[in-house]
């Protein structure tokens, strides 16, 4: 089973709850996870040609598919324990009303919740759920 890495937003404090969120959740160690602004991050924005829309936008790649927003958040939670892959339904929703509430909560994300002044940096206890350098 390939793993599926989770591309986000480190200087966002709700992004990095939801990574922490997630990590809690995925009892089967699906995900891998990657700032977009550490190197790691910003080679896989670059062999997937993502551009600017990995540092606005959580965006999941599965099996060389890249998938962005709601689409994206929808896909991690139906890999979730506890009840919260019911949210995979969600899917049936149109994308364009999807991303449009996904849109609203990210422009919002730094007023409602901060922004760090640093880029999340992984307890030790869970780096190994992060990609890193060799």
């Amino acid at each position: 089973m390939d793993k599926g890495i989770v591309i986000f937003d480190g200087y966002c404090n709700f992004c990095s709850r939801s990574v922490l969120f997630i990590i809690r959740r995925d009892k089967k160690k699906y995900f891998t996870f990657a700032p977009s602004q550490t190197p790691e991050g910003q080679n896989i924005i670059d062999a997937y040609r993502l551009g600017k829309l990995a540092q606005h936008s959580i965006v999941l790649i599965e099996q060389g598919n890249v998938y962005r927003k709601s689409t994206a958040a929808l896909r991690i939670a139906r890999q979730l324990a506890n009840g919260w892959r019911l949210f995979y339904a969600c899917m049936i929703i149109p994308k364009r009303l999807r991303d449009l509430i996904y849109d609203l909560i990210a422009r919002s994300r730094y007023r409602l919740f901060g922004m760090s002044d640093r880029c999340f940096v992984p307890e030790p206890s869970i780096r190994n759920r992060f990609l890193q350098e060799e």
